[in-house]
């Protein structure tokens, strides 16, 4: 029997490709232009983060600190440079496609975090009272829509690898996680 979706599954390996250049035209300058915020001043400043980035990551705890970074721990500062790095090293790797599923996997965990420090650490859950409304009438004025179609995009990457014109491609080529199985016929 001839199944007429044959000719669809060919697509396969350019629909990583196009996820990772939906990545680079939505998410890459959202992500660096956050990073960049968080960056101290001087050559050093991404050893030395900014007043916000501690304000952005541990809003309670700044507070608690009467808004003076000074005051938190080796902790807060080891999460706050780690985060910054993330802002600009994962998206990196996926827009090049080098180590394409673990980046992804690493910015859905990012995603994560971030999520749960908008509405938990800057009141986003107790300004309106929700997580988030799904099949409503404003999917952007709410944290949780928006972000399922991020990690939606990344969790493609997670499955299918970088796809073609990746780095992954041409570093691991012989790797079988980097290519598609081959479809088995059917029994």
């Amino acid at each position: 029997m001839i199944d007429p979706t044959a000719p669809l599954a060919r697509l396969t390996p350019v629909l990583p490709l196009l996820a990772r250049f939906t990545f680079a035209a939505v998410l890459l300058p959202y992500f660096w232009a956050s990073g960049i915020t968080k960056l101290g001043s001087g050559i050093f400043g991404f050893l030395q983060p900014s007043f916000g980035a501690y304000a952005q990551i541990f809003p309670k705890a700044m507070e608690a600190a009467g808004y003076d970074p000074s005051q938190l721990g080796v902790f807060h500062w080891a999460v706050v440079v780690a985060g910054t790095w993330a802002e600009f090293i994962l998206p990196a790797l996926i827009v090049v496609g080098l180590l394409t599923r673990l980046a992804a996997l690493g910015m859905i965990g990012f995603i994560v975090v971030q999520s749960l420090t908008d509405l938990f650490g800057h009141g986003a859950i107790e300004h309106d009272g929700t997580l988030g409304a799904w099949f409503d009438k404003a999917p952007d004025a709410l944290i949780l829509d928006q972000r399922a179609f991020w990690v939606y995009l990344l969790a493609t990457l997670v499955v299918l690898g970088g796809g073609l014109l990746s780095a992954d491609r041409m570093v691991f080529r012989n790797a079988p996680l980097v290519r598609p199985a081959a479809p088995q016929p059917a029994p």
